[in-house]
Order: C-alpha cells, then structure tokens, then sequence
C-alpha cells in the first residue's frame, strides 16, 4: 500500500474561546462563526462547559486513515499461476487525516476516483469489520471501537435517493419516523415530521407523490431533500452525505446546501459532504474543504487558507474560476507543499456522549407500519392490481367457455387433465408481474434494514401478512367460473378445497417470484431466470414425461417440481368423493402440506439471501 511521508498543519486557535452560537439562517454572511480551518503553532483553547440548552458537540477526528480493497480475482488468464488471480490489494486512501467539528459543514472535495465516497463511507460505517481501524476515528476524542457505533451515532445518505415512488413525501417520512423513533408516542412522530417538512422546505410537495421515471412525482432537488429527512429523522447530531447535489441544477444544488448549512447552525450537527466542483455561491456555505488527490490529504482548511496556499506558490486565481476550481488544476503543487505542515491540532476534549441513544421496539409494532405500507403499494400500484384481477376473471370465464360442459365419461378425464395441467401453468406463471415491485422494494429495504429500521424478518411476516389476503382474492376469482362453468365435481366441498388449492399454488409462486427476485440482480436476469424454472418444473411434472422415464440424474426435479403436487391434489379432490379411477388413498393433505413447505421455504431462502446482502449493503 503506498505511503504518505506528509504531516499535516496544525489547527490555529479558536480566536475566541467562547462557545458561539449560529444564526439558522440561510445566508453566509450572517454566520458568526470565527474560522476554525487556520493554522497556528498554538494549542486550541478549551472552550467553557456547555449550558444545559446548548445541543451537545459531536466533533470528529480522523488521524492517519487508510482503506484498501481486494480486487475480485481474474480468470482470463489461467496460464499467470495465480499472479492475476490474486492481484494485490488497491490502496483507496492513504493516511488521511482532518477534524470536523459541530455546527459546521465539511467538504470532501477532489477529482473522480480520488477516495470521496469511499472516505465517506468509512465514516458512516458502511464497511466491514474487519476492513475498520478503531484507532483511526474518534468522536470528542472517544476512539470509536466499530462500524456499528458510527451507524448508531451518523445518518447517511448516499447518491442514490433509494425511496418508494407511491408514497407521499409526508408518508415517506412518516413511516421512517415509525421504523425509527420507536420510543415516542404516535402525537410526538407526527409533530417531528411536520417540524422536519417545515425544515426541509417541504410544505408545498408534502401530500404529492416522491414519483419516479414512470410516475411523475416532486422534482430532483426535493427528492434530495426527502432523502436528507429520511435519514434525520432521528436527528442524528452526525450527518453524512454522499454527493447530495450530483444530478441537481445548479438552483436545486444552492437549496440543498443551504439547507444543510441551516441545520449545522442551529442544530449543532457535524456535517461532512462529498462533493465534485461547488459553484461560487455554494463555497459560502462550506467552513472547511478536505481536498483529495490519489487518496492523500492535498489541503485541510478554509478557503481563505487555500487563497493564501495558492498565492504563496506564486500563481493567482483566473477571474473565469474560483478557488476550489483552480485547485483542481493545480492538485500536485499543493501536494507538494502540504507535505511541509505540521502535526494536526487535537480538538478539545469533552466528556460528551456519542452513541444516539436506541429505544427498545417491539418487532410487532414494525410489522404493522410494514404492513400499511405494503397495503398502500399495491393499491396504488394500479398496474399490478389491473393486472392480476383482470388475469383471474380473463384466465377463468376463458378456460370455462374452452372447457365448458366437459365430458364425465372416461375421455373427461384426459380433458381434466388438460384442464389442471393449463390453470397450473397459468397460475404459476401469472406472479411474474411483482417482479418489478419487489426489485425496487429491494434498494429501499436494504437501505432501511442496514440502518437499523427493522429486520428483514419483520419485512418478509408483513410481505406475507399482506399478500395472504390479496392472493386468496385473486384466487377466488379465477376458481369460482372456472370450477362452475366447466362442470366440475358439484360438491360444494370439492369447490372449497379447490379454491384452496388455488389459493396455496399463487401463495407458492408469489414466494418463488420473491425468493428468485433476491437473487437476481435486475429484471431481465429475473425473467428469464423464472422462466427457466418454471419451464423445468413443468417438464418434470410427470405431466409430459412419466416417473419411471425420467433419467436418474434428472429424477430430483421430479420431486422438487411445484407442478406435480397441486396437480395431484386437484385430480384427488375431483374423482375422490366418487371412489373411483383407481383411487384408493385421499393423498389430498399430503400435497398441501408439501405444497405450503414450498411456500414457507423459499420465503426462508429469500429472507438467508436478503440478510446477506444487507450484511454486505455500504449505501
């Protein structure tokens, strides 16, 4: 891993060692905070103990960091014994080192590639345990010990804004207000988020949809601003963003920071951005600039500071550009020169507490909020719901009015046969439609679940609760023409267990569409990939190619086949009351009890396979 000889400058004082409260509002030029990013030989004044008013500092240091990753190991050249397939690892940051202190907002500022989003990230805890240093981070000079107390103590929000297009702003935040505040009473959550609305200059967009592509919701800028409340909601006295103006205007880029610097000030948050190239009017909101180049520190300070590095090189600011602009240009003599500084000043030490406190939840509640939130998705999910209703009725007075009247002699029961076999491969197949819903649901859940919302068993008992209902509704309206319309088994018995039966074959596709949406990365993959299932399940059926004729090393998909019990059970249910067909053992309970293991199974997969990726989540 390449090395930094470099040390960095020390801090200058405090000019006054009085604790300085901010105006909240919006303009730079109103800020009465002295500088916090010069440089002096001097020790930092200690300031005076805080007021019980004041909000409490959460000031952060970071002294010598450094990440490496691992670079996924190359196939494409067997013949390298080994030396591409293991490459050494890939420094990402060397030796860095600043102090970010409350009530001001950080940039990390540099070109693509230079460590931004990955310095972030540490900061976040968005890293693994064994890739964390516990003796590089410390917050009021309390060394942080793992990734997990910096996921308790920062909010994160990353670029991308990962948020449920069918919920209204207010709703967004109401239901993180659920997940998060799990000790405050309902009145409490519901004065935080019209508060955090007001403050995020929401009021307007609060009773409109998030939207996205294909729903046309509120704009970038306010989707941002969304995204930077989901993630406060518990007011975290640390914030970390992650590019919050990439993608935006240059109006909506101004908004956003403005907003962050009002929060800093009047609410005493440590506030660190990444950020590619502010404009002019952005540079006023930014106390201090943390520039990388090739993963080192280039300079650590205010802009002010910068203009005096720049001049003393001998070089001045073209009018066209400013001053971070100009840096960018100007990266290696600045790197150069920074390796001439001193130690960094230590950040006053006070005994403060860090960890935002947790409050015990009870995993019942969660599943509640889940479940309504589930409920309104699918009914604004117009589409899916158009869909799925209009396949049951389409799908059942369709194969009624083709079967109709059917035969009850022994040619019937080839006719019935056809009949399963096709509502089978009907029922099965119909389920494919959630695939999109659940892909996009997958972002915001491993999102909300690595931050601590709620578990992903909580998420997958609602997703159950939720579809139980609805899917007994799509199944009645498919079975019920069907069943009467063809001339099945008239016993009113005989319909109630094939209505059931309808019912668990959905229930058992909806958890495989699930299960194979967790394991495909995107819509395409997942498609095709239940497709190919599907189609394999059907051929080892026993429909098409009899047991005894199945080839013994294809002979297990004959019994893991989510074809062959249902159709078994709905030939039993038809012919048994009549003792008939050869018949001689009511199999019927059987096959629903393997049928709702399918069911419970692969919603088990997807939950092992979901808890995996949220392990592995650093968005």
């Amino acid at each position: 891993m390449a090395t930094t000889s470099c040390f960095l400058h020390r801090q200058r004082a405090l000019e006054d060692d009085q604790v300085v409260l901010f105006s909240t509002s919006n303009s730079p030029d109103e800020s009465t905070s002295p500088s916090s990013s010069s440089f002096s030989h001097s020790p930092p004044c200690r300031p005076p103990p805080r007021s019980p008013s004041e909000p409490a500092r959460h000031d952060v240091t970071v002294k010598d960091l450094s990440y490496r990753v691992q670079p996924q190991g190359s196939l494409a050249a067997p013949w390298s014994f080994g030396l591409l397939r293991n490459p050494k690892p890939v420094s990402i940051l060397n030796s860095v080192s600043f102090a970010a202190r409350s009530g001001e907002i950080l940039a990390v500022v540099g070109p693509s590639g230079t460590g931004k989003s990955t310095l972030i990230r540490v900061l976040a805890g968005r890293v693994k345990d064994q890739q964390f240093d516990p003796k590089c981070i410390s917050i009021n000079h309390d060394q942080v010990t793992s990734p997990a107390q910096l996921r308790g103590t920062c909010g994160f929000v990353a670029q991308e804004d990962n948020l449920i297009p069918l919920l209204t702003v207010k709703e967004t935040l109401m239901y993180s207000a659920k997940f998060r505040l799990r000790g405050m009473s309902q009145k409490k959550r519901e004065e935080r988020v019209e508060g955090l609305v007001q403050e995020l200059g929401l009021t307007h967009a609060a009773d409109t949809f998030v939207g996205d592509e294909e729903n046309r919701g509120i704009s970038g800028g306010e989707r941002k601003r969304v995204s930077i409340g989901v993630d406060m909601i518990h007011d975290p006295p640390i914030l970390l963003l992650d590019e919050p103006t990439s993608g935006l205007d240059s109006k909506s880029a101004l908004q956003v920071i403005e907003l962050l610097s009002s929060m800093a000030k009047a609410h005493q948050r440590t506030i660190i951005i990444s950020i590619h190239q502010p404009s002019y009017r952005i540079l006023g909101f930014i106390s201090n600039y943390l520039i990388l180049y090739r993963g080192s520190v280039v300079h650590s300070g205010s802009i002010e500071l910068l203009e005096e590095r720049i001049a003393k090189l001998g070089l001045q600011v073209p009018l066209q550009l400013n001053t971070l602009e100009f840096a960018m240009e100007i990266l290696s003599p600045l790197e150069t020169t920074y390796c001439q500084g001193h130690s960094p000043a230590l950040l006053d030490k006070e005994t403060l507490p860090y960890s935002y406190p947790m409050w015990p939840g009870v995993e019942t509640r969660r599943i509640v909020f889940l479940c309504s939130r589930f409920w309104k998705i699918i009914y604004r999910t117009k589409q899916l719901l158009l869909a799925r209703t209009m396949q049951a009725v389409v799908g059942g007075f369709g194969l009624g009015s083709v079967y109709v009247n059917m035969r009850k002699n022994e040619g019937g029961v080839t006719e019935r046969l056809g009949l399963f076999a096709f509502s089978l491969s009907f029922l099965l197949s119909s389920t494919v439609e959630a695939l999109p819903i659940y892909l996009q649901e997958r972002r915001v859940l491993m999102k909300e679940s690595s931050r601590g919302a709620y578990r992903i068993s909580s998420y997958m008992v609602a997703n159950t609760i939720v579809f139980l209902p609805f899917l007994f509704a799509v199944a009645f309206l498919f079975a019920v023409p069907v069943y009467w319309i063809v001339g099945l088994n008239p016993s009113i018995g005989a319909f109630a267990f094939f209505t059931f039966i309808v019912w668990v074959i959905v229930l058992m596709a909806s958890s495989l569409v699930l299960f194979l949406s967790a394991v495909s990365p995107d819509f395409i993959s997942g498609n095709s990939l239940i497709c190919t299932v599907l189609g394999a399940f059907f051929l080892f059926s026993g429909y098409f190619i009899p047991k005894e004729s199945i080839p013994k090393y294809w002979l297990f998909m004959y019994y893991v086949s989510l074809y062959r019990y249902p159709l078994d059970a709905l030939l039993t249910n038809e012919y048994w009351s009549m003792r008939s067909k050869g018949l001689d053992k009511d199999t019927r309970w059987i096959n629903v009890g393997i049928m709702f293991g399918f069911f419970v199974l692969y919603r088990v997969l997807c939950w092992l396979i979901l808890v995996r990726r949220a392990l592995k989540t650093t968005k």
